[in-house]
């Protein structure tokens, strides 16, 4: 049976060397086995897909008595709960749903998982082809040359406006902005998926995945990475 996605931590970025001497950056990704925490058929939504775990997240202590419960954010009851069907002492960091029945490969079976199960590195192997889902650096509230890649005005000769964005639209016709006008806002911080990436390592020992080029989001970010045809 075969698995289409894992979900792991942007470590970095570092090169390898390959047989012909050649030098290929690689961002690194640790990716530890993930638990499988719910299973969905094709029955009940529409289509197949699993939910898997990264990470740990703290939990409340059970007795608070004369006791001074630390700072931070600790797991819900339902969170808790919800871990403790497929078998889990703490909830994990995150969660995320993979579609199992598309995956590559024409009139592939649909895998079958149990509420449970652990996800690891093996599913992947050097040379496959995969895209990996990230969040983007968040930048902030940004202008137009930064968001936009505006060109700016003129630097010399008495101009005032170096990084203005200029008119934002006609007074008489139609007399308003145009929905979607590119507008200084805030930047990043958004989901992001690079396909066509190649595998070019995998640690199974140290539960490392060596990616090449780059990937979204700042290092300790959480990715997805999926199997593509």
């Amino acid at each position: 049976r075969t698995m289409i996605g894992i979900i792991g931590r942007k470590l970095g970025m570092t090169q390898i060397f390959n047989e012909l001497g050649q030098q290929i950056p690689c961002t690194v990704v640790e990716a530890p086995p993930n638990p499988v925490l719910l299973v969905t058929s094709k029955d009940e939504s529409g289509f197949a897909s699993v939910q898997l775990g990264f990470g740990t997240q703290r939990i409340a202590r059970e007795s608070k008595q004369n006791e001074r419960t630390p700072r931070g954010r600790r797991a819900n009851k339902a969170e808790i709960g919800h871990a403790k069907k497929a078998g889990l002492d703490a909830p994990p960091l995150a969660l995320k749903s993979f579609r199992i029945d598309d995956a590559p490969g024409k009139d592939a079976e649909i895998p079958t998982y149990n509420v449970g199960d652990m996800i690891d590195l093996s599913i992947f192997a050097p040379g496959d082809t995969v895209k990996v889902t990230g969040t983007t650096k968040g930048r902030g509230f940004q202008g137009v040359v930064k968001r936009w890649g505006f060109g700016g005005g003129p630097n010399t000769h008495g101009n005032t406006k170096h990084r203005r964005p200029g008119s934002i639209g006609p007074g008489t016709d139609p007399s308003r902005v145009i929905k979607g006008k590119k507008m200084p806002g805030r930047y990043g911080d958004e989901r992001h998926t690079q396909t066509h990436l190649r595998v070019e390592k995998i640690d199974t020992e140290r539960n490392l995945i060596y990616i090449r080029g780059s990937i979204a989001g700042p290092r300790s970010g959480i990715v997805m990475i999926r199997k593509q045809a």
